[in-house]
């Protein structure tokens, strides 16, 4: 079996913000898929559908790694088949990064996931939201919000087209992941925001890798 999971808030006052994208991604997957009944189980929301199991946490962001390890043992799962989604605003707007294992690059889900499945040797998708920089005429950084408020805000006007495509983008990855594996998403949509157009791309290291 093979599970793709998401992460976010609960709730609806963090509906759509940018810690939410996991969440959308799936959300979007189970459109696609036809789903249309999800049942509690492993403090997460889930639902069968298409080629994979599908989830989304229900206990806040740094609690993620208790729904996705009991689900992962549950189901006895090979975490080669496991596909973990999420924010990360060390990503410029937009972009997406496929890495096979790695750090948890200060993201409170990703670290609690790690801690709870004991490895980082399990495939993660991130969606970038940046940093919400200000910068001046020259490019210069003036300021910089706390991220904690950054990652709980909602998409300014001008980001919202942008992230919708990175949204959309990301569930073709994650199809990607369940019938071609992860070497494909690396190559194919590891790159420049607005990648994902299905020709190879080499991977690199991103600031922030986790």
């Amino acid at each position: 079996m093979k599970l793709v999971v998401g992460l976010g808030n609960p709730g609806p006052e963090y509906r759509e913000t940018r810690h939410n994208v996991g969440f959308q991604v799936v959300d979007e997957l189970a459109r696609r898929w036809g789903v249309e009944q999800w049942r509690e189980s492993f403090e997460a929301l889930t639902a069968r559908g298409g080629p994979a199991m599908l989830a989304k946490p229900l206990t806040f962001m740094n609690l993620s790694g208790r729904a996705v390890a009991g689900l992962a043992g549950f189901y006895k799962m090979d975490l080669s088949g496991l596909l973990v989604v999420t924010d990360d605003a060390a990503l410029p707007l937009g972009r997406l990064r496929a890495r096979r294992e790695g750090s948890d690059g200060g993201h409170n889900g990703l670290k609690s996931v790690t801690a709870s499945l004991g490895t980082q040797a399990y495939a993660r998708l991130r969606i970038g939201v940046g940093r919400g920089d200000i910068e001046a005429t020259d490019g210069r950084v003036l300021g910089r919000p706390d991220m904690a408020d950054h990652v709980l805000g909602r998409f300014r006007p001008d980001e919202r087209e942008t992230i919708a495509a990175a949204i959309l983008r990301a569930a073709d990855a994650s199809e990607m992941f369940l019938s071609e594996g992860l070497e494909r998403v690396m190559n194919v949509f590891n790159g420049e925001a607005g990648a994902g157009s299905r020709e190879p791309r080499s991977e690199g290291r991103e600031p922030g890798d986790g």
